[in-house]
């Protein structure tokens, strides 16, 4: 297997079957795998995934009973990964699963120890100014040039996975995933990715200047953790 990516769902029911096509493609041939994972979710999720797997080869599923954070959903599909190559993106669609292909490809071009990001494009100015405000804090505290910390996809070698100790459990797993591979001795390319808005439902963080606040103040918890597990 040379990919194997995963896509942590939480109460996308609406957006599971357009990702599903979409994957389907854009996969073709290639040697992909697309783990759903089924993040706890509580609506129609489920029977959706019982639904729908059977017609693609390609999927596999993971279900987590509970939520317990986006981070945790995405570590369960991590660990049931089989490629060369692993990785997350959203099961929102505004990342564009073609995306995907367009990072192994990054990989397989610049072969060895590499981690492949997006780059957003095309987002609100709020959010952007919001982005630059985080990755300024990020890169000064951490003292490694960290910015648009959660775009999406994320791919990387496999065995990086494997070093990973403690990883977190909430949307710091983005942050914690950059900040190794720069640790470790990764390149890290970045490649720009088009950010458009939602088309079915609506984010399950990004709901105000409150959520935002909570947001800033988990990453600033994690960040100070980090730094004091003497990973510097």
């Amino acid at each position: 297997m040379k990919l194997s990516i995963v896509v942590p769902c939480y109460n996308e029911e609406e957006n599971i079957p357009l990702i599903l096509e979409r994957f389907e493609e854009i996969i073709e041939q290639k040697d992909i795998e697309v783990i759903l994972v089924n993040n706890g979710s509580t609506d129609n999720s489920a029977q959706i995934l019982a639904d729908l797997l059977p017609k693609y080869s390609f999927v596999k599923t993971v279900l987590v009973e509970v939520n317990q954070g986006y981070g945790y959903g995405i570590l369960q599909g991590l660990h049931m990964c089989r490629g060369e190559y692993i990785g997350w993106t959203h099961a929102d669609m505004q990342t564009d699963p073609a995306d995907i292909i367009k990072a192994l490809e990054i990989i397989e071009r610049e072969r060895g120890l590499v981690f492949v990001k997006g780059n957003r494009k095309g987002r609100p100015l709020f959010d952007v100014f919001f982005t630059m405000g985080m990755s300024l804090f990020e890169t000064c505290y951490l003292h490694k040039k960290l910015y648009d910390i959660n775009a999406q996809p994320n791919i990387f070698p496999k065995i990086f996975f494997d070093e990973w100790e403690e990883p977190p459990h909430d949307f710091s797993l983005d942050l914690y995933a950059l900040y190794m591979a720069g640790k470790k001795g990764l390149k890290v390319v970045r490649f720009p990715v088009l950010f458009p808005e939602r088309i079915h439902g609506q984010s399950k963080w990004n709901t105000g200047l409150k959520a935002k606040w909570k947001f800033i103040k988990r990453t600033v918890d994690f960040s100070v953790k980090l730094k004091k597990s003497g990973r510097l």
